[in-house]
Protein backbone atom coordinates (compact mmCIF):
# COMPACT_ATOMS: atom_id res chain seq x y z
CA UNK A 1 0.00 0.00 0.00
CA UNK A 2 2.58 2.63 0.99
CA UNK A 3 4.51 1.69 -2.32
CA UNK A 4 1.36 2.76 -4.71
CA UNK A 5 0.78 5.74 -2.80
CA UNK A 6 4.44 6.87 -3.29
CA UNK A 7 4.25 5.53 -7.14
CA UNK A 8 1.02 8.22 -7.56
CA UNK A 9 2.91 11.16 -5.78
CA UNK A 10 6.20 10.37 -7.95
CA UNK A 11 3.99 11.16 -11.36
CA UNK A 12 2.55 14.09 -9.87
CA UNK A 13 6.00 15.57 -9.51
CA UNK A 14 6.79 14.60 -12.58
CA UNK A 15 4.42 16.21 -14.28
CA UNK A 16 4.98 19.57 -12.30
CA UNK A 17 8.39 19.57 -13.27
CA UNK A 18 7.33 21.17 -16.61
CA UNK A 19 4.93 23.42 -15.48
CA UNK A 20 7.53 24.81 -13.41
CA UNK A 21 10.07 25.15 -15.99
CA UNK A 22 7.52 26.99 -18.48
CA UNK A 23 6.70 29.69 -15.78
CA UNK A 24 10.49 29.86 -14.93
CA UNK A 25 11.64 30.02 -18.50
CA UNK A 26 8.68 33.01 -19.08
CA UNK A 27 9.68 35.01 -16.36
CA UNK A 28 8.12 37.87 -14.82
CA UNK A 29 8.06 40.48 -17.55
CA UNK A 30 5.70 38.72 -20.42
CA UNK A 31 2.42 41.07 -20.81
CA UNK A 32 -0.52 39.10 -21.75
CA UNK A 33 -1.82 42.46 -22.76
CA UNK A 34 -4.06 41.79 -26.51
CA UNK A 35 -1.98 43.77 -29.35
CA UNK A 36 -3.82 46.95 -30.24
CA UNK A 37 -5.94 46.38 -33.85
CA UNK A 38 -4.89 48.76 -36.70
CA UNK A 39 -7.40 51.06 -37.69
CA UNK A 40 -7.60 54.30 -39.79
CA UNK A 41 -8.71 57.38 -38.88
CA UNK A 42 -10.93 60.51 -40.00
CA UNK A 43 -12.00 63.83 -38.38
CA UNK A 44 -15.39 64.40 -37.49
CA UNK A 45 -16.75 67.60 -39.35
CA UNK A 46 -18.82 70.40 -38.51
CA UNK A 47 -21.73 70.38 -40.77
CA UNK A 48 -20.84 73.84 -42.43
CA UNK A 49 -17.04 72.29 -42.99
CA UNK A 50 -17.77 68.93 -44.89
CA UNK A 51 -16.63 68.48 -48.31
CA UNK A 52 -18.70 70.79 -51.42
CA UNK A 53 -20.56 68.18 -53.13
CA UNK A 54 -19.29 68.11 -56.94
CA UNK A 55 -21.66 68.03 -60.21
CA UNK A 56 -20.24 67.89 -63.39
CA UNK A 57 -20.47 69.51 -66.62
CA UNK A 58 -19.03 71.43 -69.95
CA UNK A 59 -17.28 73.86 -70.21
CA UNK A 60 -19.07 76.44 -73.21
CA UNK A 61 -18.46 79.73 -74.38
CA UNK A 62 -20.10 82.69 -72.58
CA UNK A 63 -21.05 84.14 -75.83
CA UNK A 64 -22.55 81.55 -78.69
CA UNK A 65 -24.63 81.27 -81.07
CA UNK A 66 -26.74 78.45 -83.40
CA UNK A 67 -27.00 80.04 -86.69
CA UNK A 68 -30.21 78.96 -88.68
CA UNK A 69 -31.91 79.92 -92.06
CA UNK A 70 -35.32 81.23 -91.69
CA UNK A 71 -36.10 79.78 -95.16
CA UNK A 72 -36.02 76.37 -96.43
CA UNK A 73 -34.04 75.31 -99.24
CA UNK A 74 -30.61 73.72 -100.45
CA UNK A 75 -27.19 74.60 -99.05
CA UNK A 76 -25.39 76.06 -102.20
CA UNK A 77 -22.31 77.14 -100.37
CA UNK A 78 -20.33 76.90 -96.92
CA UNK A 79 -17.31 78.83 -96.92
CA UNK A 80 -16.66 78.54 -93.45
CA UNK A 81 -14.44 75.58 -92.27
CA UNK A 82 -14.82 73.95 -88.35
CA UNK A 83 -12.57 75.75 -86.35
CA UNK A 84 -12.07 79.07 -88.49
CA UNK A 85 -12.04 82.57 -87.09
CA UNK A 86 -14.75 84.40 -88.20
CA UNK A 87 -15.64 88.51 -88.37
CA UNK A 88 -19.27 90.14 -87.98
CA UNK A 89 -20.14 90.08 -91.19
CA UNK A 90 -18.61 87.36 -92.57
CA UNK A 91 -20.34 85.24 -95.12
CA UNK A 92 -20.81 82.02 -93.64
CA UNK A 93 -23.39 79.75 -95.85
CA UNK A 94 -25.90 80.71 -98.47
CA UNK A 95 -28.78 78.95 -99.45
CA UNK A 96 -30.58 78.15 -102.85
CA UNK A 97 -34.14 78.46 -103.38
CA UNK A 98 -35.83 78.92 -106.22
CA UNK A 99 -38.86 80.84 -105.03
CA UNK A 100 -36.77 83.33 -103.56
CA UNK A 101 -35.63 85.13 -106.60
CA UNK A 102 -38.62 84.94 -108.66
CA UNK A 103 -40.79 86.36 -105.55
CA UNK A 104 -38.46 89.19 -104.90
CA UNK A 105 -38.63 90.28 -108.96
CA UNK A 106 -42.28 89.83 -108.78
CA UNK A 107 -42.15 92.22 -105.96
CA UNK A 108 -40.19 94.58 -107.64
CA UNK A 109 -42.43 94.58 -111.21
CA UNK A 110 -45.20 95.17 -109.08
CA UNK A 111 -43.83 98.42 -107.10
CA UNK A 112 -43.04 99.24 -110.35
CA UNK A 113 -46.24 99.48 -111.76
CA UNK A 114 -48.19 100.86 -108.89
CA UNK A 115 -45.58 103.63 -109.34
CA UNK A 116 -46.67 104.53 -113.03
CA UNK A 117 -50.16 103.74 -112.58
CA UNK A 118 -49.77 106.59 -109.24
CA UNK A 119 -48.09 108.92 -111.07
CA UNK A 120 -50.79 108.68 -114.07
CA UNK A 121 -53.55 109.20 -111.72
CA UNK A 122 -52.40 111.65 -109.94
CA UNK A 123 -51.79 113.91 -113.26
CA UNK A 124 -55.57 113.21 -114.16
CA UNK A 125 -56.39 114.58 -111.06
CA UNK A 126 -53.78 117.73 -111.09
CA UNK A 127 -56.09 118.47 -114.81
CA UNK A 128 -59.25 117.71 -112.77
CA UNK A 129 -58.81 120.67 -110.72
CA UNK A 130 -58.31 122.92 -113.46
CA UNK A 131 -61.71 122.00 -115.23
CA UNK A 132 -63.13 122.12 -111.80
CA UNK A 133 -62.09 125.81 -111.46
CA UNK A 134 -63.44 126.21 -114.67
CA UNK A 135 -66.73 124.68 -114.00
CA UNK A 136 -66.02 121.84 -117.11
CA UNK A 137 -66.05 119.13 -114.64
CA UNK A 138 -68.19 118.07 -111.86
CA UNK A 139 -67.29 117.58 -107.91
CA UNK A 140 -68.47 114.40 -107.98
CA UNK A 141 -66.30 113.66 -110.78
CA UNK A 142 -63.15 115.48 -108.89
CA UNK A 143 -63.42 113.10 -105.72
CA UNK A 144 -63.82 110.44 -107.97
CA UNK A 145 -59.89 111.07 -109.53
CA UNK A 146 -59.09 111.55 -105.86
CA UNK A 147 -60.45 108.18 -104.51
CA UNK A 148 -58.64 106.40 -107.42
CA UNK A 149 -55.34 108.35 -106.78
CA UNK A 150 -55.63 107.78 -102.93
CA UNK A 151 -56.83 103.69 -103.49
CA UNK A 152 -53.33 103.90 -105.96
CA UNK A 153 -50.74 105.18 -102.64
CA UNK A 154 -52.14 102.52 -100.83
CA UNK A 155 -51.60 99.80 -103.40
CA UNK A 156 -48.01 101.62 -104.00
CA UNK A 157 -47.44 101.24 -100.25
CA UNK A 158 -48.60 97.44 -100.31
CA UNK A 159 -46.28 96.68 -103.00
CA UNK A 160 -43.01 97.93 -101.37
CA UNK A 161 -43.81 96.31 -98.26
CA UNK A 162 -43.97 92.94 -100.46
CA UNK A 163 -40.84 94.10 -101.93
CA UNK A 164 -38.77 94.47 -98.30
CA UNK A 165 -40.34 91.12 -97.21
CA UNK A 166 -39.21 89.55 -100.93
CA UNK A 167 -36.10 91.21 -100.45
CA UNK A 168 -35.71 89.84 -96.34
CA UNK A 169 -36.08 86.60 -97.29
CA UNK A 170 -33.58 86.75 -100.23
CA UNK A 171 -31.29 87.88 -97.41
CA UNK A 172 -31.95 85.08 -94.96
CA UNK A 173 -30.94 82.88 -97.41
CA UNK A 174 -27.50 84.26 -96.40
CA UNK A 175 -25.85 83.65 -92.75
CA UNK A 176 -23.21 85.87 -91.41
CA UNK A 177 -21.37 85.99 -88.64
CA UNK A 178 -23.06 88.06 -85.87
CA UNK A 179 -19.41 88.54 -83.70
CA UNK A 180 -16.00 87.87 -83.42
CA UNK A 181 -15.47 84.24 -82.71
CA UNK A 182 -14.72 80.49 -84.08
CA UNK A 183 -16.41 78.14 -85.87
CA UNK A 184 -17.49 75.53 -83.12
CA UNK A 185 -19.31 72.89 -85.32
CA UNK A 186 -20.38 72.82 -88.62
CA UNK A 187 -24.17 70.88 -88.63
CA UNK A 188 -24.99 71.03 -92.71
CA UNK A 189 -22.90 70.15 -95.71
CA UNK A 190 -23.34 71.52 -99.32
CA UNK A 191 -26.10 69.74 -101.52
CA UNK A 192 -28.21 69.08 -98.37
CA UNK A 193 -31.82 69.97 -97.95
CA UNK A 194 -31.78 72.51 -95.21
CA UNK A 195 -35.60 73.07 -93.33
CA UNK A 196 -36.07 76.58 -91.69
CA UNK A 197 -34.53 77.05 -88.27
CA UNK A 198 -32.50 73.83 -88.36
CA UNK A 199 -28.89 74.58 -87.38
CA UNK A 200 -26.36 74.39 -89.65
CA UNK A 201 -23.12 76.32 -88.04
CA UNK A 202 -22.48 76.89 -84.22
CA UNK A 203 -20.19 79.97 -83.33
CA UNK A 204 -18.54 80.71 -79.92
CA UNK A 205 -16.64 83.73 -78.76
CA UNK A 206 -13.22 82.94 -77.27
CA UNK A 207 -13.75 85.75 -74.73
CA UNK A 208 -15.25 84.62 -71.60
CA UNK A 209 -16.42 81.16 -70.20
CA UNK A 210 -19.18 79.60 -67.98
CA UNK A 211 -19.95 75.74 -67.73
CA UNK A 212 -24.01 74.86 -66.36
CA UNK A 213 -25.04 72.05 -63.36
CA UNK A 214 -27.89 71.18 -61.93
CA UNK A 215 -28.43 71.28 -58.47
CA UNK A 216 -31.31 69.93 -56.34
CA UNK A 217 -33.46 72.27 -54.12
CA UNK A 218 -31.76 72.03 -50.40
CA UNK A 219 -28.49 73.90 -52.40
CA UNK A 220 -30.28 76.32 -54.43
CA UNK A 221 -30.70 78.03 -51.45
CA UNK A 222 -27.26 78.49 -50.10
CA UNK A 223 -26.00 80.17 -53.10
CA UNK A 224 -26.55 83.69 -54.67
CA UNK A 225 -25.28 85.13 -57.34
CA UNK A 226 -21.76 86.69 -57.46
CA UNK A 227 -20.79 83.55 -54.70
CA UNK A 228 -17.13 82.00 -55.55
CA UNK A 229 -17.41 78.30 -55.74
CA UNK A 230 -14.33 75.78 -56.76
CA UNK A 231 -13.82 74.52 -59.68
CA UNK A 232 -12.04 70.87 -61.07
CA UNK A 233 -10.95 69.33 -64.18
CA UNK A 234 -12.42 66.34 -64.25
CA UNK A 235 -8.91 64.52 -65.45
CA UNK A 236 -7.38 66.35 -62.14
CA UNK A 237 -9.74 66.02 -59.09
CA UNK A 238 -6.78 66.07 -56.76
CA UNK A 239 -4.95 69.16 -58.50
CA UNK A 240 -5.26 72.61 -56.61
CA UNK A 241 -8.89 74.44 -57.45
CA UNK A 242 -9.74 76.75 -59.64
CA UNK A 243 -12.33 79.89 -59.11
CA UNK A 244 -15.78 80.35 -60.69
CA UNK A 245 -18.28 82.75 -59.68
CA UNK A 246 -22.16 81.83 -59.63
CA UNK A 247 -23.91 84.30 -62.44
CA UNK A 248 -27.25 82.35 -62.97
CA UNK A 249 -29.54 80.53 -60.82
CA UNK A 250 -32.79 78.97 -61.89
CA UNK A 251 -35.72 80.30 -60.04
CA UNK A 252 -38.19 77.56 -61.42
CA UNK A 253 -38.36 74.34 -61.72
CA UNK A 254 -41.22 71.53 -61.59
CA UNK A 255 -41.46 69.35 -58.38
CA UNK A 256 -38.75 66.63 -58.62
CA UNK A 257 -36.30 68.74 -61.14
CA UNK A 258 -33.05 69.97 -60.72
CA UNK A 259 -32.02 73.83 -60.95
CA UNK A 260 -29.92 75.44 -63.38
CA UNK A 261 -26.73 76.76 -61.77
CA UNK A 262 -24.25 78.74 -64.20
CA UNK A 263 -20.83 80.01 -63.08
CA UNK A 264 -18.82 82.33 -64.95
CA UNK A 265 -15.06 81.08 -65.23
CA UNK A 266 -12.04 82.95 -65.24
CA UNK A 267 -9.68 82.02 -68.15
CA UNK A 268 -7.12 79.40 -67.75
CA UNK A 269 -5.20 77.93 -69.86
CA UNK A 270 -6.26 74.86 -68.61
CA UNK A 271 -10.38 75.27 -69.55
CA UNK A 272 -11.49 75.83 -73.10
CA UNK A 273 -14.93 74.76 -74.56
CA UNK A 274 -15.66 70.92 -73.53
CA UNK A 275 -13.67 70.87 -71.13
CA UNK A 276 -15.09 68.57 -68.52
CA UNK A 277 -15.46 69.97 -65.06
CA UNK A 278 -16.79 69.58 -61.59
CA UNK A 279 -18.44 72.59 -59.72
CA UNK A 280 -18.18 72.39 -55.99
CA UNK A 281 -21.50 73.33 -53.99
CA UNK A 282 -20.93 73.72 -50.12
CA UNK A 283 -24.65 73.04 -48.39
CA UNK A 284 -26.17 75.14 -46.11
CA UNK A 285 -25.15 76.03 -42.31
CA UNK A 286 -26.09 73.05 -40.16
CA UNK A 287 -25.76 72.13 -36.43
CA UNK A 288 -25.36 68.27 -37.90
CA UNK A 289 -21.67 66.76 -37.95
CA UNK A 290 -20.18 64.75 -41.15
CA UNK A 291 -18.42 61.72 -40.62
CA UNK A 292 -17.31 59.31 -43.56
CA UNK A 293 -20.14 56.70 -44.65
CA UNK A 294 -17.92 54.00 -43.52
CA UNK A 295 -17.74 55.34 -39.99
CA UNK A 296 -21.25 54.50 -39.40
CA UNK A 297 -22.38 51.19 -38.23
CA UNK A 298 -25.55 49.55 -37.55
CA UNK A 299 -25.28 47.63 -33.94
CA UNK A 300 -28.34 45.98 -31.94
CA UNK A 301 -28.73 49.48 -29.99
CA UNK A 302 -28.57 51.08 -33.49
CA UNK A 303 -26.34 53.24 -35.52
CA UNK A 304 -23.46 54.44 -34.14
CA UNK A 305 -19.46 55.01 -34.61
CA UNK A 306 -16.04 54.30 -32.84
CA UNK A 307 -14.61 57.29 -31.61
CA UNK A 308 -10.25 56.98 -30.98
CA UNK A 309 -9.54 58.44 -27.71
CA UNK A 310 -6.26 58.08 -26.26
CA UNK A 311 -5.71 54.82 -28.48
CA UNK A 312 -8.72 52.90 -26.99
CA UNK A 313 -12.26 52.84 -29.58
CA UNK A 314 -15.37 53.95 -27.71
CA UNK A 315 -18.81 53.11 -29.07
CA UNK A 316 -21.08 56.59 -29.49
CA UNK A 317 -24.67 56.16 -30.81
CA UNK A 318 -25.32 58.43 -33.49
CA UNK A 319 -28.71 59.71 -35.02
CA UNK A 320 -28.61 59.55 -38.49
CA UNK A 321 -29.61 62.87 -40.78
CA UNK A 322 -29.02 62.59 -44.52
CA UNK A 323 -26.30 61.10 -46.90
CA UNK A 324 -24.11 63.85 -48.59
CA UNK A 325 -21.85 62.61 -50.86
CA UNK A 326 -19.37 60.54 -49.25
CA UNK A 327 -19.93 61.35 -46.02
CA UNK A 328 -23.15 61.35 -43.79
CA UNK A 329 -24.88 63.55 -41.67
CA UNK A 330 -25.42 62.75 -37.72
CA UNK A 331 -26.60 64.07 -34.55
CA UNK A 332 -24.33 62.57 -31.27
CA UNK A 333 -24.42 63.19 -27.85
CA UNK A 334 -20.66 63.85 -26.77
CA UNK A 335 -19.66 63.44 -30.01
CA UNK A 336 -17.65 67.23 -31.17
CA UNK A 337 -15.76 68.64 -34.46
CA UNK A 338 -12.19 67.46 -34.60
CA UNK A 339 -12.75 63.87 -33.14
CA UNK A 340 -11.55 61.10 -35.29
CA UNK A 341 -13.95 58.13 -35.43
CA UNK A 342 -12.84 55.10 -37.46
CA UNK A 343 -13.48 54.66 -40.85
CA UNK A 344 -11.07 51.32 -41.93
CA UNK A 345 -11.08 47.84 -39.52
CA UNK A 346 -14.36 48.32 -38.05
CA UNK A 347 -14.96 44.54 -38.55
CA UNK A 348 -12.11 43.85 -36.20
CA UNK A 349 -12.55 46.80 -33.20
CA UNK A 350 -14.95 46.46 -30.72
CA UNK A 351 -15.94 49.36 -27.75
CA UNK A 352 -13.02 49.42 -25.57
CA UNK A 353 -10.17 47.40 -27.84
CA UNK A 354 -7.12 49.56 -27.85
CA UNK A 355 -6.14 50.54 -31.20
CA UNK A 356 -3.21 51.77 -33.46
CA UNK A 357 -4.03 54.50 -36.08
CA UNK A 358 -2.59 54.01 -39.48
CA UNK A 359 -0.76 56.97 -41.35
Amino acid sequence: MHSVVKGKWGWALLLAVPVVLVMACRGPDVDDTPAPVTVRVAPVLAGEDQAPLRFAGVVRSRQRAELTFQVSGTLQERPAELGQAVQPGDLLARLQNPQLVPARDSARARVRETDAQLRQADQEYQRALTLRERGVLSEQDLEQLQARRDALEAARGTARAALTEAEQLLREGELRAPFVGTVEAVLAEPGEFVAAGQPVLRVSSPQGLEVEVRIPESLRTSLSPGDEVPVWRVMERNSESLTGVVTEIGRGSRRGELYPLVVSLAESPLLAPGVSVEIGVRRARTEALAVPVLAVFRSAEGPAVLRVRDQVAERVPVLVQQLAGEQVLVYADGLEAGDEVVYAGLTRVLSGDRVEVLP
